[in-house]
């Protein structure tokens, strides 16, 4: 039986509570072999729980996905859009401020490269933008998904958008990320070079901007505050005038 008041067997189990799970060794092998792989082409990782995130050069995201694929995780799970200008009207809006980070500017935004260390990180009331786990220069950057159903194991690749707002299209190595690159360019106005068709999927055809954009007007949201008040039907026979002065 093991004396947890023992200064030895404290720090033995202290260690095996700190020890990496075999999910967290896998998630590390595949960084290290994508870093492999791409070289330079890796901006930066980061490893939280049993995922990670990858950043990589935008020239080299469809290289990013091929070596997914070649690596196990062949599994495409969803491609979209990451718009990280805050927006101080929408209901539970935050954004990150980190000590130490170097802003760059981006269309007269600050950014903040850095990532939170905690998904509670304090906000940032200058309204600075933060571009999540493994950092980013843009205000928009394109996030895919890709697991491996043998291991068990799921990682995320992003690049940032340019200022082109062109990125590389995945269909020539995953053809499932066709309608997800459509909806992506229909809803954050980002092109993807090497789409067989882009076309719109939801809207109109003559419906003018990209509504998942922070900074697209909602005429909902001028008409009466967000969420606005909603009028609900009264239940048939449900109360009745006798009842109102009681």
């Amino acid at each position: 039986m093991i004396q947890l008041s023992s200064p030895d067997s404290t720090t033995e189990v202290a260690a095996v509570e700190a020890a990496p799970t075999p999910t967290q060794l896998l998630i590390q092998e595949l960084i290290t072999d994508c870093t492999s792989v791409l070289g330079d082409d890796v901006v930066e990782t980061f490893v939280k729980h049993d995922d990670a995130w990858i950043r990589v050069d935008t020239p080299a995201f469809a290289r990013a996905a091929q070596w997914a694929k070649d690596a196990g995780l062949s599994y495409f799970c969803f491609l979209g859009g990451l718009d990280w200008m805050p927006n101080p009207s929408l209901s539970g809006e935050k954004s990150f401020s980190i000590e130490g980070a170097e802003p760059v500017a981006d269309d007269d935004q600050e950014v903040v490269v850095e990532v939170p260390a905690d998904d509670a990180g304090g906000a940032d009331a200058s309204g600075s933008i933060a571009s999540g786990y493994a950092g980013g220069e843009t205000r928009f950057q394109v996030i895919a998904r890709f697991y491996d159903v043998d291991r068990h194991v799921g990682l995320n690749i992003k690049c940032d958008v340019p200022p082109t707002d062109t990125v590389p299209s995945l269909t020539g190595v995953f053809a499932g990320s066709d309608w997800h690159e459509r909806e992506t360019w229909e809803m954050f106005g980002i092109n993807f070079d090497g789409h067989p068709g882009i076309r719109k999927l939801y809207l109109p055809g003559e419906f003018e901007g990209h509504p998942l954009r922070k900074d697209f007007p909602l005429l909902a949201r001028e008409v009466k505050p967000w969420p606005g008040i909603i009028d609900v039907e009264p239940i048939p026979g449900a109360g009745s005038d006798e009842g109102d002065g009681e």
